[in-house]
């Protein structure tokens, strides 16, 4: 979202999606839940150091996480079930310097686009599995499945990271046919 467009309205960039014509407040609940792309990284633990509050990630999946889905297996209730689970509203994601780099509330937060296989994007939500994006494959345990001392042998590096060709923004051969076009 460019500053120009960060302020028009819905009649002034009729063509542009929703994501690139509002600032995250104006969207609808239905357009705010859709920025979600599916890929489950937001809900793994992350463990935070004391003494200087660095947060790092591990593999370890939140107890109501569908590692295969990559979705909350009771979104509706998951706060009541898991009390440290973070609401998400444009007020917070501003704040969190925990999610991905590939969310794309941080994304529009940040004032950029969203990526080739976000499914606002690609029109398929198994696009974020394909370009290995999401956390499928990748989850070692749930947390109730583990002792807790055990989360520190879990720490891993690449939910910050996006895998190869998954930071392009486009799909590979769609930017021989834009060139040619």
């Amino acid at each position: 979202m460019t500053a120009e467009t960060a302020h028009a309205s819905d009649a002034e960039l009729p063509d542009l999606p929703f994501w690139k014509r509002k600032p995250l407040e104006a969207m609808s609940a239905e357009e705010w839940e859709s920025l979600c792309d599916g890929c489950g990284r937001c809900c793994l633990v992350k463990l935070q150091d004391e003494d200087t509050e660095a947060i790092a990630y591990t593999d370890i999946g939140c107890q109501l996480l569908d590692d295969f889905g990559c979705r909350c297996r009771d979104y509706p209730n998951r706060q009541a079930q898991v009390p440290d689970c973070v609401r998400l509203t444009p007020e917070v994601v501003r704040t969190l310097d925990w999610l991905p780099p590939s969310c794309g509330y941080r994304l529009i937060a940040e004032g950029r686009d969203l990526y080739w296989w976000h499914p606002l994007v690609s029109g398929d939500r198994d696009t974020v599995h394909a370009a290995g994006v999401s956390v499928r494959g990748r989850v070692a345990a749930l947390e109730d499945e583990l002792p807790l001392e055990d989360f520190v042998d879990h720490m891993v590096r690449w939910p910050l990271r996006l895998p190869k060709g998954a930071a392009s923004r486009r799909r590979k051969g769609e930017a021989g046919r834009a060139r040619s076009a």
